[in-house]
């Protein structure tokens, strides 16, 4: 008995997927991605270097 419900719901289904159709859309798939990049960068110099960027700021 159990045998039968199952086959009769295998054939309604089969049944149901002959009637489903997928289509490809007209557009392209669009994925937008908001991503931020934040870069520090952070340097030392000696108190030599320094004193020569402060002399020469019009070169740096």
């Amino acid at each position: 008995m159990i045998g039968r419900r199952f086959v009769a719901m295998l054939m309604g289904a089969a049944a149901l997927g002959g009637c489903v159709q997928i289509e490809t859309p007209d557009k392209p798939i669009e994925i937008n991605l908001n991503i931020n990049i934040k870069q520090e960068i952070v340097y030392k110099l000696d108190g030599d270097a320094k004193k020569l960027i402060e002399q020469n700021s019009g070169i740096f």
